[in-house]
């Protein structure tokens, strides 16, 4: 019998169900035992819901976190490529979810950039976007579960040789510029360094003593690169 009387103490139940035994205990009268075991036995048979792990979130949201994340461990450029990215990003899908963004609307969006801007825009975007939902997905945060831009192919570009100036372009172009653009110029030409090693350059970073400058630069090992010349005038290497 599930419904019993327990001397001194009060009425109780007991249930067996799949290799459980569930109970209650010291009711004062039996109709209030047999009530809770009716109850109760309707919640065991009820179908156990699964506890699903929310994978979803604002893209607004995303876009910040992954601006921060970029902030903090890439580059300045890099950095504000995503920030000139982001605000197009949002003006299209600010008020969506992630898992309401499809790749149909991704793509027609890229198919518009490449149109509209150019090829090699659109493919600059995609990457950023997959790197965007990329970052979400990753299995140490898991907000996401899926990325829209998987699949999508990048616009065909066509292949177009690279114009080098000719030695007779350079020299015109040095002897119509002012007297700063020509240091600058000079300085280039004459260490070999790239643009953003020259753009970040300080007087510091010229040793008259020494004849040598030093060019930071994240494509070398150690970050940086020295060059020595055999001259020096106004702070810049130069060759003899």
């Amino acid at each position: 019998m599930s419904v019993y009387w327990v001397k001194g103490k009060g009425w109780r139940y007991d249930l067996t169900l799949e290799e459980t035994r569930p109970t209650g205990a010291w009711f004062k009268t039996k109709k209030e035992a047999k009530t809770a075991e009716s109850k109760r036995r309707k919640e065991l048979r009820k179908p156990k819901q699964e506890t699903v792990t929310p994978t979803d979130m604002a893209l607004l949201e995303l876009v910040n976190r992954r601006l921060d994340h970029v902030k903090a461990y890439k580059t300045a450029a890099y950095y504000s490529g995503h920030v000139y990215y982001a605000h197009k990003w949002v003006r299209e899908w600010g008020n969506l979810n992630v898992a309401q963004i499809t790749p149909d609307m991704i793509e027609a969006y890229l198919i518009n950039r490449a149109e509209g801007v150019s090829p090699y825009t659109a493919n600059s975007e995609l990457r950023y976007l997959r790197a965007l939902f990329n970052f979400g997905c990753h299995p140490r945060k898991g907000w996401i579960n899926c990325n829209p831009t998987a699949g999508i192919p990048f616009s065909p570009v066509e292949k177009r040789v690279k114009y080098l100036p000719s030695k007779e372009d350079v020299l015109r172009v040095f002897v119509t510029a002012d007297q700063d653009t020509q240091d600058y110029l000079s300085t280039i030409l004459l260490t070999v360094g790239r643009m953003s090693e020259i753009n970040t350059l300080t007087w510091h970073d010229v040793d008259f003593e020494n004849r040598y400058v030093t060019l930071y630069t994240r494509k070398k090992k150690g970050g940086h690169l020295a060059l020595e010349r055999s001259q020096c005038r106004k702070g810049y290497i130069i060759s003899s």
